[in-house]
């Protein structure tokens, strides 16, 4: 980890009196969406805009996160296996959002919170979106008028860092006729770093290294985006997505390492990098028979060139020593998709076809350093080359209510791929794979949501693991896979949702996953280690939200809001054939949020408290593991209402939590037991005190 979690402020209101939260079924002005004005989705939860007055919300990103017991996920990103069903737990008056590369979180910023009729929390699977499993918050947006929105985000650290002072976006939507349009120019801006000791000791425990190290970074990613949807009328509309963005990125650690005889070496270690990211997508929906037919195209990029340098210099005027790796090129996607619904049988049919056509490009260099100070490259061919995958799906599916308070969703099909590697290591290979879903959504009760799905899902490789890479500072090689196969897994989830009253709300989630062909590093038979297949691994994940309104407890306007996770792996090990946990990422989650709107004021103030543990990273010779914290607790102030603007003040990692970073490396492969020496780093992130400032115009 680079950079401490930002510990975001995530407020849920919980007031569920009648005023404000209506049930679908309860007698209640219609509100009209921006195609419909029908009553809100049976059976759901209706959040008005009054509800979440108190909170003076900007966009419809600050009335989700306000939603009790709920949490985004999904969130856009790219990374996924084409567009597939739908997968994010928001949409938009009823649809999907079709965007990859544009998080859930980014778009919802955009929409203007006097836009927003209502937002109606839903069973997924009683939706005609095939996919949707579990509380989906399905955000309802009128058309109108033209309105814009800014924030401006920043950040200034107690370490060697630079402050954050270019952050922010700039928004503008509405609507001219038919057309409804939103354009937006941003720039995610990051500035992080740390400093302090790390300590290299032999097998016997003796110091052999001493390093002093200070660590700074800097990430931005500037980025214009427009979105543009027309209403030919008849059910005819139409939506085009795009964006173009460019990433800049400087990694620099400044180290002076002291040895036992008092010789002393100064590293200098560095990582830079930048390169154009774009996406255009659009969709075309009209009436076609006794249905509706879909039909979306997209096309990305994103480009990827970056090096790392590593040279140590010994203070007694002997020769520098160094090496240098580096990448040039990037990943495209090129999707088709088809998606027609009509009704049959007494429920809703969606029969979808897509094609998937994904790109890797590389060209990679390892360079030393000779005597006369210039990198001078030696072979590597492994680390260059490209891949490419064709990839077909069909999926049928079915939705239909079994009684007025249970619903039945489910879905058929497959995919046929075609892999093909060029240059080292050319291969290519085809497969063909099941895919399904079978999901019961019941409401037993006004409040109570139950939801039982299954399915049967193919993952996704990253390209990347095919060919070499570097990774000097840590002197790791990884070498090419060009027999890497996508995993298969089972995964059946159960999901209960509760409303506690005038208390709030609670939900939990049990995921269970069977998982074929789990991709991890596995040991090479000529040697080295790679991301390979390993026959069968299981993960359980529960996941545990509720939100408490404490003004049951006399205290007025505030609120409380907890979230656990536990994860659990089970993997046979491919070095020692042992059984073990999964390697790296967390598996212990805690959060804690309070948020206290002072009644009859503008100021609300609160704080949290986040816990994470990380699993260790297992390699054929090494064990590690890197997490920071574990325990952060933040603060904030806020004022809703400064000139218009409302202000936000934060101070994050109060109790100093650290950067940490610990290994045994081993003479060998590990199970064999003979330690080379360990590392120790301890880093002093410091307190970060973060502003925010948004307004509308």
């Amino acid at each position: 980890m680079n950079t401490i979690f930002e510990l975001r402020w995530i407020a849920a209101a919980v007031t569920l009196t009648a005023p404000t939260l209506a049930s679908a079924q309860d007698e209640q002005p219609a509100l009209a969406a921006e195609e419909s004005s029908e009553q809100a989705t049976k059976g759901a939860r209706v959040f008005e805009p009054g509800y979440f007055a108190q909170f003076a919300p900007r966009n419809a990103l600050d009335m989700v996160e306000q939603l009790p017991g709920f949490q985004i996920s999904g969130g856009g990103g790219g990374g996924g296996r084409g567009l597939g069903q739908a997968s994010d737990n928001v949409i938009v008056n009823g649809a999907r959002l079709t965007s990859k590369s544009d998080s859930v979180s980014d778009q919802l910023r955009r929409i203007p919170a006097d836009k927003v009729r209502r937002i109606e929390l839903v069973e997924g699977a009683t939706l005609d979106v095939p996919g949707l499993v579990g509380l989906v918050a399905n955000v309802i947006v009128e058309a109108g008028g033209l309105s814009g929105q800014f924030i401006w985000e920043g950040a200034v650290r107690t370490t060697e860092v630079d402050p954050e002072w270019y952050g922010g976006e700039v928004s503008i939507s509405g609507t001219t006729g038919n057309l409804g349009f939103t354009f937006a120019i941003e720039n995610n801006n990051n500035r992080f770093g740390s400093t302090g000791p790390t300590v290299f000791r032999d097998a016997d425990g003796n110091v052999i290294e001493r390093q002093e190290t200070i660590f700074t970074g800097a990430f931005d990613e500037p980025r214009v985006s427009g979105a543009l949807r027309y209403d030919f009328g008849g059910g005819t509309t139409a939506n085009v997505n795009a964006f173009l963005a460019r990433t800049y990125f400087d990694r620099l650690e400044d180290e002076l390492r002291f040895f036992p005889d008092d010789s002393v070496i100064t590293r200098f270690n560095a990582r830079d990098g930048g390169a154009p990211e774009y996406e255009i997508s659009a969709d075309l929906t009209f009436p076609l028979g006794p249905g509706r037919l879909k039909l979306i195209g997209l096309e990305a990029w994103d480009g990827d060139v970056s090096s790392a340098t590593v040279i140590d210099t010994p203070d007694d005027g002997s020769l520098a020593v160094g090496s240098r790796f580096a990448s040039e090129g990037g990943s495209g996607e090129r999707i088709g998709r088809f998606e027609y619904n009509w009704p049959m049988l007494g429920g809703e049919w969606q029969l979808a076809g897509e094609a998937a056509f994904n790109r890797l490009e590389r060209v990679s260099g390892l360079f030393t350093l000779d005597d006369q100070g210039d990198f001078v490259e030696i072979p590597f061919p492994g680390g260059s080359g490209g891949v490419k995958e064709d990839r077909y799906e069909g999926v049928l599916t079915f939705t239909r209510p079994l009684t007025n308070r249970l619903v039945l969703q489910a879905s058929v099909g497959g995919e046929y791929s075609n892999i093909r590697q060029t240059g080292f290591g050319a291969n290519s290979r085809s497969f063909q794979r099941p895919k399904g879903t079978a999901s019961l959504a019941w409401q037993p009760e006004e409040g109570l949501d139950i939801s039982l799905a299954a399915e049967r899902r193919v993952g996704q490789l990253d390209f990347g693991d095919f060919l070499a890479s570097v990774a000097l500072d840590q002197d790791n090689e990884n070498a090419g896979n060009n027999e890497l196969v996508p995993s298969q897994t089972w995964e059946i989830t159960l999901e209960v949702a509760k409303v506690l009253g005038n208390w709030g709300s609670t939900t939990l989630m049990v995921e269970q996953r069977w998982i074929e062909d789990y991709v991890d590093l596995i040991p090479l038979a000529g040697g080295g280690e790679a991301n390979g297949n390993i026959d069968k691994a299981r993960r359980t994940e529960i996941e545990w939200s509720t939100t408490l309104r404490l003004d049951n407890l006399g205290w007025n306007g505030a609120q409380l809001d907890v979230r656990l996770e536990y994860e659990e792996g089970e993997v046979a090990d491919p070095v020692t054939g042992l059984l073990r946990d999964f390697s790296g990422r967390a598996d212990r989650e805690a959060e804690i949020d309070l948020r206290h709107d002072i009644p009859g004021s503008d100021f609300a103030w609160g704080g949290g408290l986040q816990y994470n543990r990380i699993r260790p990273r297992f390699r054929l010779s090494e064990v590690s593991r890197e997490w920071e914290g574990p325990v952060l607790v933040s603060a904030f102030i806020e004022h809703k209402d400064i000139f218009g603007l409302t202000v936000n003040l934060s101070a994050s990692n109060i109790f100093g939590g650290r950067e940490r970073f610990f290994r045994t490396v081993y003479d060998g492969p590990r199970d064999e037991g003979i330690v080379l020496f360990t590392e120790d780093r301890n880093l002093r992130i410091g307190p970060i005190f973060r502003f925010n400032v948004a307004g509308s115009f």
